[in-house]
């Protein structure tokens, strides 16, 4: 009888082993893709071999942490640039293990982004705000929506819009949607407004993004 498993001298199968294959002491790395994968020496190779040394999974598309680790990077360095929130945009796509691998990897791959992307995970960030509708609420509120047509939240406090500001409108409502307070600028370059407790909405329009003052 033919036995599989590892082959005897001169390359032919063993047709009669002492003992099973299996019974051999062994030594197995406690992770297969640690033993699969060689990772170069830095901060890059340590955060991949923590990741494997972990089990954690990375997000799709993406073949290592560190390779995660530094496309968000480049994302939110970009939509700061395009004058859009990267901590809400980051808010929005970590699921799963992302937030081990960003606790890890940012402070030393990423120095810039870490303190944001650490009051992220925390619930500590303050998002900006595009145009839209906004209920206002006294929790900490959910990211922003992608979309003007999605209702977001946001918290009561002060809020600035800079730079070349052209018809803008806002306006600060109850609940039911009653007019509080409300403002159109045909031009300006330092828009303000404070949204209060009381306040049920707040909506603006071609004004720009609204950043938390202080």
């Amino acid at each position: 009888m033919l036995v599989s498993g590892c082959a005897g001298d001169g390359g032919q199968d063993d047709p009669a082993p002492s003992a099973p294959a299996s019974s051999a002491p062994q030594t197995a790395p406690t992770n297969s893709k640690e033993a699969a994968r060689q990772h170069a020496p830095g901060p890059a190779g340590d955060l991949d071999r923590l990741a494997d040394r972990k089990g954690w999974e990375v997000s799709s598309g993406f073949t290592s942490a560190s390779a995660y680790v530094a496309d968000v990077c480049k994302v939110m360095t970009s939509l700061q640039k395009n004058e859009q929130d990267p901590g809400g945009w980051l808010a929005r796509r970590v699921k799963g293990d992302d937030p081990a691998v960003l606790r890890a990897g940012m402070p030393k791959l990423c120095p810039k982004w870490s303190k944001a992307a650490s009051q992220v995970l925390e619930g500590d960030y303050a998002y900006w705000y595009p145009n839209g509708t906004y209920v206002v609420v006294k929790t900490k509120p959910k990211p922003p929506p992608r979309s003007s047509d999605e209702t977001g939240e946001i918290s009561p406090g002060t809020y600035r819009v800079t730079g070349d500001v052209a018809n803008c409108y806002w306006e600060r409502a109850t609940q039911e949607g009653k007019v509080i307070d409300s403002r159109f600028l045909t031009a300006s370059k330092d828009v303000t407004v404070r949204i209060r407790d009381t306040d049920g909405q707040f909506r603006s329009e071609n004004c720009g993004v609204w950043k938390p003052v202080g």
